[in-house]
């Protein structure tokens, strides 16, 4: 809400709930009933396809935006019905391994994600994440060259500048300063079929902050 600013107080109502809420149906009831236009989802990935197909079934038609850990198409959007799912909203850096967008990805995070898979791995999203981390992280260790200390391990991991993993969305690009790898996002839509992005890429509030 903090990040809001002055336009926090539009905020109808606020839900708090836990990982194994069975009472999503209700919540979905009550923020309904607000007359709320946009309703946010931060959640997991099982939770967020519950609630996308509730707010359908409750005839409630919102501006729906999901954190991006729960907007793979495969594990959210399809369980929740594409139907449902048309027009959700998401702010991003990664990109979703389901996306058919990236069916001819040459990049290295999808053939891994693709032995990922074949293995028996089911949360895609958070495959990437992880291969985006290691990724990153190679990276550092080719810039600290033959000096593995850790004073220059940790100036390194500072020095990031304007690397882009495989995994990222175009445009996206990685700069550390105060170990914040992540200060930009792509703003993307669901049209039924893929993720359409909504404009340039934007700075995070993140990038705010390094910069005051």
């Amino acid at each position: 809400m903090q990040g809001l600013g002055d336009v926090a107080h539009n905020i109808r109502v606020d839900i708090a709930y836990d990982v194994d809420d069975q009472h999503l149906d209700g919540h979905i009831s009550i923020l309904k009933q607000s007359g709320a236009e946009v309703f946010v989802f931060a959640g997991v990935p099982e939770n967020a396809a519950k609630v996308i197909r509730a707010a359908a079934d409750h005839g409630w038609r919102p501006v729906f935006v999901v954190n991006q850990m729960a907007s793979s198409i495969e594990t959210v959007l399809k369980p929740a019905g594409t139907e449902n799912a048309t027009g959700v909203i998401t702010a991003a850096f990664l990109k979703d391994a389901s996306d058919p967008a990236w069916s001819e990805d040459q990049g290295a995070w999808h053939s891994f994600l693709d032995k990922y898979t074949k293995a028996g791995g089911k949360d895609d999203a958070a495959a990437v994440y992880g291969y985006a981390a290691a990724e990153t992280m190679v990276q550092v260790l080719k810039q600290c060259g033959n000096d593995l200390s850790r004073e220059n391990v940790m100036r390194q991991a500072a020095a990031i500048r304007d690397y882009q993993a495989s995994a990222l969305l175009p445009g996206i690009r990685i700069n550390t300063g105060h170990f914040r790898p992540v200060e930009q996002l792509r703003l993307l839509q669901f049209d039924g079929r893929s993720w359409q992005p909504i404009g340039d890429v934007l700075d995070t509030a993140f990038t705010d902050a390094r910069r005051k």
